[in-house]
């Protein structure tokens, strides 16, 4: 029998008191009050109430690892990025890798694969597929319904889907940025409970008002922490904190356990921040996660202090697995697992044909932080009958190569905000098909960094004129292999070099991922063509035509 001394805080009594935890096997099976002074504290573990593993380009087991150590004890996890890729395999392949991961690690039923029908995925996850995972035990929830149009328009496979989760009884999580009353109530009407995609506080009190929790999302792209702030004042027990997609330089700096001390130092009781972290994602979830309560699962941390939240241990199921900002748990090689067809591009295949002199064209605006982008609308120059990027006004080519079939042309259009002034970036992570996508200054760059995503079968680069950087992604084209400080330092590497080719992006290669998601508005590319999320249909790069055609 193990113990453990501290300041225990009981979140659900609302009271801090000296004690000692005694843990036998996985769980507490005696917490005794001590009349002495102690100077650390003993608190529930953190819990990130919606991320996708595979967006911290690490395989379960080390994304683990790296999380651990910022007191992450459980995560309510999304597999779609891989189910997209890969479909079942993929899912089973991150409950298998999750088992051996020494955090615990929770998934749902991805319920958009594809997240639409305007674009290009490795696998489709049917109505009869998810009700049969659903009915896994290991399978908590439904994940995040983000074709929110049709649940409003009654698609009888996507409600098939929400009517299987009701029927067992587990939770739906919704994705429907900028909806808002009355459309907002008829969603969760349909069976949603949750939305991490609320960018605006009068969006989340819509959304609360219509009956659904509220995860306030603070990733390497998405930041909307500032924005739902006085959530935590006013309906905390509304509210749970989240990442949604996490890069491994990102999570080296931290997890959950920042947005806790980012809301205490606002001035919010530390209680409360807890059961914001901890509490409300198990209460919802019903997850089997330790509470610090007698009989519960021994997961908890113990930290310095309840204004900085310093991890000095990190225990899940009884077993300690980080202390003082190092892991416990080992590292192992996980198996590859990929499906990837693309072949390489030459320049000529992104050549956008134009017989005028200039033409107006739709060109995607990129909104620093934000997934949502504009709309603008700008006169392009043709050379050589073709129209090419300006970096004088920042408006650069971006393409959409489909992955998954060879000889497939290219979507392309224009983008603005992305503010390259040389080279091109590339990545195998495009969500949520995950396409190869591409934003470059010319067609010889662009075509220079697809292939190299194509040559390592997936991963993210950025190339120069003379240079060159690439992290291989060889799981599925969206997790390395590696350990986290090698894959972060990797991911750094590309990123810096997209900078130094003149993004002002603060995470360049995150927000170029994001650029081929349709349920997001506005405008968007998949490899099918230029998409319009507000409508959703298919609209013509000429800003002077409409278009429904897709790719052929």
């Amino acid at each position: 029998m193990h113990s453990v001394k501290g300041n225990i805080v009981d979140l659900h009594r609302g009271r801090v008191f000296p004690g000692e935890i005694y843990l036998e096997s996985e769980r507490i099976v005696r917490i005794e009050p001590r009349e002495e002074t102690l100077d650390r504290f003993v608190i529930p573990g953190f819990v990130d109430a919606h991320i996708h593993i595979e967006s911290s380009l690490l395989a379960p087991a080390e994304f683990a690892r790296a999380a651990s150590v910022h007191g992450t004890v459980a995560t309510v996890s999304d597999p779609h990025e891989i189910a997209n890729v890969l479909g079942l395999e993929g899912v089973d392949y991150m409950i298998r890798e999750s088992r051996r991961a020494g955090l615990k690690i929770f998934y749902g039923a991805p319920s958009c694969v594809p997240a639409t029908t305007f674009e290009s995925a490795g696998a489709v996850l049917d109505a009869a597929a998810v009700a049969e995972l659903l009915a896994r035990p290991e399978i908590l929830f439904l994940s995040e319904v983000m074709n929110f149009p049709g649940v409003l328009n009654g698609d009888p496979d996507l409600l098939a889907k929400i009517a299987a989760a009701k029927k067992l009884g587990k939770p739906v999580d919704g994705h429907a940025p900028q909806l808002r009353n009355p459309r907002a109530a008829a969603y969760a009407a349909a069976g949603i409970s949750t939305d991490h995609e609320c960018t605006s506080l009068a969006e989340a009190l819509d959304k609360i008002a219509a009956g659904m929790k509220i995860l306030i999302r603070e990733g390497s792209a998405a930041r909307n922490y500032a924005a739902l702030e006085p959530l935590l004042f006013s309906h905390p027990d509304h509210c749970m904190f989240c990442s949604d997609d996490l890069h491994p330089d990102t999570l080296a700096l931290g997890h959950i356990n920042l947005l806790v001390r980012r809301a205490v130092a606002a001035g919010l009781p530390a209680l409360t921040a807890l059961r914001v972290a901890c509490l409300n994602p198990v209460e919802h979830y019903r997850l089997p996660v330790g509470l610090l309560r007698e009989g519960d699962p021994a997961d908890f941390l113990v930290v310095e202090d309840l204004r900085d939240f310093r991890v000095l241990e990190t225990w899940v199921g009884g077993r300690r697995i980080a202390r003082k900002g190092e892991s416990s748990l080992p590292y192992e090689i996980p198996p590859l697992l990929n499906r990837f067809a693309a072949a390489p591009v030459a320049p000529s295949a992104l050549r956008i044909p134009c017989a005028k002199a200039a033409v107006p064209v739709e060109v995607i605006a990129v909104q620093e932080g934000q997934l949502v982008t504009g709309r603008e609308t700008h006169e392009m120059r043709a050379r050589s009958g073709g129209l090419v990027s300006d970096t004088g006004r920042d408006l650069l080519k971006i393409a959409v190569l489909n992955r998954y079939h060879p000889s497939v042309r290219p979507a392309l259009g224009f983008i603005t905000h992305f503010g390259l002034k040389r080279g091109a970036i590339a990545s195998s992570i495009a969500h949520d098909s995950h396409n190869i996508i591409a934003v470059g200054v010319s067609d010889d760059a662009i075509s220079r960094a697809i292939n190299l995503i194509v040559s390592h079968r997936g991963g993210v680069c950025a190339v120069s004129d003379d240079n060159e950087c690439i992290l291989p992604l060889p799981i599925a084209g969206l997790m390395s292999e590696r350990e986290a400080p090698v894959a972060a330092a990797g991911y750094a590497a590309v990123e810096q070099f997209a900078r130094d080719l003149g993004s002002p992006l603060a995470a360049p290669l995150m927000t170029l991922s994001f650029m081929a998601l349709l349920v997001i508005p506005e405008l968007k590319l998949s490899d099918q063509g230029l998409f319009d999320g507000v409508n959703f249909r298919f609209v013509g790069l000429f800003a002077d035509r409409v278009s429904d055609e897709r790719l052929p």
